[in-house]
């Protein structure tokens, strides 16, 4: 049996084809060539067209269909990866009525934290495991206050992954880890949350029906399998947004473990049995993709800082000339551990949940014409993100997570060098490197939930490791010197 895997990214849509046997990548596409546009029609506001995922996914499959690889017609269970938080609301015909209010979208910051007040925090830490912050609950109330013709037009709200689904098998459904990453979820009650519901004065039928994340969530309509040249009928298995995606994809799955991606935000995901939650709510916990599979909790506490490559994108635009990351990352060599005293502070991409939902903006520290150039500014960036996910780090240690090992795919941030030591060295703790991705995890996830495995660990069971990167003593020292004046002008 052949395995798809659909990861709807904020940049592009990536599809893999995976043999099931092997647990091998068979062939990948994505799409499109350029990162998708966010729109921002208001300064802190972030939006995309959900048809425009559907378009692009359509694409990336059709891409990689064509590979000739491979049978389409051989493919019998499709997961979808998807980035979190997104809002898409759509009408009784089942058509999108407004572009999605995605994750780095700060707009109902607010509206989050008065609730957070209202409810009570203590119902809020102990029910929902975190403030109703920025998330997906927070955004759709935002639509009924501001925008309440398209709220009354709405039939059913849901995450990007669940309306790919929905494209897929003309099938609505969610999960109870979807909803808890929208703060819909009350862990207590083991149900959707009556005071987020009541507080905001939704209606209970706008949540779809829901599922467990592994399970058949529809099954691929006649017109889409034509569209797409597969079978009709095909189901799709697994549902889950991208972090704990990732963090299957990496074989996280136990307390202790951790997960970390460097894409276009940057993501420490650790895991744990306990229903635990940080009281500042700067760190977040939700029902991990395997929470409650055989009856035991498996919370995902999750650190995100919203500018990670994002930063990386935009030195390269703004300074690299044309220049290739690759060649950037060479630039960024040629600067000394420390760029001579240049300091980035990687917050120009929305509110920051780490930073109680502070919108801070990038900025530059220290900056000297007579002595910075372009080299130092690529490392700078490049060690601000390190810093900065390190920042999290010392959070998550105080509320008990004891990093051993960080696990990440051998890919965006950790294609560089300079990042991947800076990391390493900050943190003082090693990292392995993994052949995976998000669409690879996916695509073995849709493995379980159509039984080709008994348990999402023999889906990782044929994980390739790349290589580990060690601390280097020398560095750890230096690392500590420049992180300690990086967080004295981040605190000051």
């Amino acid at each position: 049996m052949l395995l798809l895997g659909i990861d709807i990214g904020t940049s592009s849509i990536k599809a893999s084809v995976v043999d099931a046997d092997t647990q091998q990548v068979i062939a990948s596409a994505q799409y499109p060539d350029v990162e998708a546009a966010i729109s921002s029609p208001q300064a802190g506001w972030a939006e995309q067209d959900p048809e425009m995922w559907w378009t692009n996914t359509i694409e990336a499959i059709k891409r990689v269909n064509a590979s000739g690889i491979f049978d389409p017609k051989n493919i019998g269970a499709i997961g979808i990866a998807y980035q979190m938080h997104g809002l898409v609301m759509v009408d009784k015909n089942k058509k999108v009525l407004r572009p999605s209010i995605i994750w780095c979208d700060s707009r109902a910051v607010q509206i989050g934290e008065k609730a957070f007040s209202d409810i009570g925090e203590d119902v809020c830490l102990n029910h929902l495991l975190n403030s109703p912050g920025n998330f997906t609950a927070s955004k759709l109330a935002w639509v009924k206050a501001n925008e309440p013709h398209i709220y009354e037009q709405c039939d059913k709200i849901m995450l990007p992954g669940d309306y790919i689904a929905m494209m897929l098998t003309d099938a609505i459904t969610t999960s109870n880890s979807g909803l808890s990453e929208g703060i819909f979820w009350d862990f207590q009650a083991n149900e959707v949350s009556i005071d987020v519901m009541d507080y905001y004065g939704f209606d209970e039928d706008l949540i779809p029906e829901i599922k467990p994340v592994f399970s058949n969530h529809g099954e691929v309509t006649n017109e889409v399998a034509t569209l797409l040249g597969i079978k009709a009928g095909i189901p799709v298995t697994y549902k889950a947004g991208d972090q704990p995606n990732n963090a299957l994809s990496l074989d996280v799955l136990e307390p202790g473990e951790i997960a970390a991606t460097a894409g276009t935000s940057g993501v420490v995901y650790a895991v744990s049995d306990q229903i635990s939650y940080d009281p500042k709510s700067r760190i977040n916990s939700f029902a991990h993709v395997n929470h409650q599979l055989g009856g035991e909790n498996r919370i995902g506490i999750l650190l995100c800082i919203n500018g990670t490559g994002i930063l990386n994108r935009w030195a390269k635009e703004n300074f690299g000339g044309n220049l290739s990351y690759i060649e950037m990352n060479q630039l960024a060599a040629q600067a000394p551990i420390g760029s001579n005293g240049l300091l980035v502070m990687p917050f120009g991409n929305g509110a920051e949940r780490m930073l109680n939902n502070r919108i801070l903006g990038a900025s530059f520290q220290n900056l000297d014409f007579n002595l910075h150039s372009r080299s130092h500014i690529f490392r700078a960036a490049q060690e601000g993100i390190a810093f900065s996910l390190h920042y999290g780090f010392e959070i998550m240690q105080a509320n008990g997570v004891v990093p051993k090992v960080i696990r990440a795919g051998n890919a965006n941030m950790f294609l560089s060098d300079i990042f991947s030591n800076a990391l390493v060295n900050v943190t003082n703790t090693p990292i392995e490197l993994y052949d995976t991705d998000g669409a690879k995890g996916a695509a073995l996830g849709a493995g379980f939930g159509v039984g080709v495995y008994s348990s999402p660990k023999e889906a990782m069971s044929k994980l390739t490791k790349l290589k580990v990167i060690e601390p280097n003593s020398a560095q750890v020292a230096d690392y500590q010197v420049v992180y300690e004046k990086w967080k004295g002008i981040l605190e000051g």
